[in-house]
């Protein structure tokens, strides 16, 4: 038998929802979409395409056969998950690859948890670590692929991050950071444009769908981080410019990082989040086997959240 629960007042009405919420990331992830499939052509498309189809049949197959319930792919949440996994893989993987990674991702990640709102861990992060962890060497072949605009060769070949790594500060002492700023050289699909994250970032905070505290704390703690280690040896440490511009830090702040259901719920646990993942980020990245660290950050300091909420509690309402 159905309650119905009515809570005290006030009550406030207001037109938001998940749906709107999720489509209004998808809109802010589409100036991303269109820069990669510019660079990376069909085969970004492809990948696209597997990645959202994948994980939108899967929620439903899951949620309507195994879980017994209405289906919930209407409210667009896997649509972003499908979108941002494509995002943090190469444009060379293959079909079979990205569809591993979408059973991961919403079967394992998110549905196993029982769904939206539940999941402990950002889906497609959960995702792209086990390809990378799986399959490394498809999750770092940067080869050539063909796009509809521009050079192939100028976004293909090692990662800045990965020659930095190999190479030390000389091998990317050559690289034009406002060349950066506009395309990165080398890296997952959702990297290539600093620009295009950046008009995303802004599109959300105008929409009221985030706010900037956890964002700007990564990137103020990624800049100080490595602006002391830089600072302190700039021939072996790369400076905060270069940091903040390579890899995934930007898709990672903006999208990932930001998301509701694995960050914390007041403003200073956010900012306690998002020095968390700056400070690992950087950890790994100076000192780690990988040469980025973005991934690994976020689901750490995911796993972290519960403590977080308990510690940095919101004022209750009318206090």
């Amino acid at each position: 038998m159905n309650r119905l629960l009515v809570s005290p007042a006030p009550h406030l009405h207001v037109r938001t929802s998940t749906a709107s919420l999720m489509r209004d990331v998808v809109i802010a992830l589409l100036p991303t979409v269109i820069v990669s499939i510019l660079f990376y052509g069909w085969r970004e498309i492809m990948i696209l395409a597997v990645s959202v189809v994948s994980c939108v049949l899967l929620e439903y197959l899951i949620t309507r056969f195994l879980l017994k319930r209405e289906s919930t792919v209407s409210d667009w949440s896997a649509v972003v998950t499908g979108v941002l996994l494509a995002l943090n893989l190469p444009a060379t993987s293959p079909w079979w690859m990205v569809l591993v990674g979408a059973i991961v991702a919403i079967g394992v990640a998110k549905m196993t948890f029982g769904g939206l709102g539940q999941n402990l861990f950002n889906p497609a992060l959960v995702g792209r670590v086990f390809l990378l962890i799986s399959f490394p060497v498809a999750m770092t072949n940067w080869g050539p692929v063909q796009g509809f605009v521009g050079n192939a060769d100028a976004v293909t070949g090692a990662t800045p991050l990965g020659l930095a790594k190999e190479g030390g500060v000389a091998a990317v002492s050559s690289l034009d950071y406002l060349d950066m700023l506009y395309m990165n050289i080398g890296g997952s699909a959702g990297e290539l444009s600093a620009i295009a994250i950046i008009i995303g970032f802004i599109y959300l905070l105008a929409r009221k769908v985030i706010r900037p505290h956890i964002t700007l704390s990564i990137w103020i703690t990624v800049f100080v981080f490595s602006g002391i280690m830089w600072l302190a040896d700039p021939s072996v440490y790369t400076d905060p410019v270069f940091n903040l511009l390579t890899g995934g830090i930007l898709l990672g702040s903006v999208f990932m990082a930001t998301d509701y259901v694995t960050s914390p719920m007041s403003t200073a646990g956010g900012i306690v989040f998002g020095i968390g993942i700056g400070l690992i980020t950087m950890l790994i990245r100076y000192f780690g086997s990988y040469p980025e660290g973005v991934s690994f950050a976020i689901l750490i300091m995911n796993s972290t959240v519960p403590l977080i909420n308990k510690a940095f509690r919101n004022k209750k309402y009318g206090r």
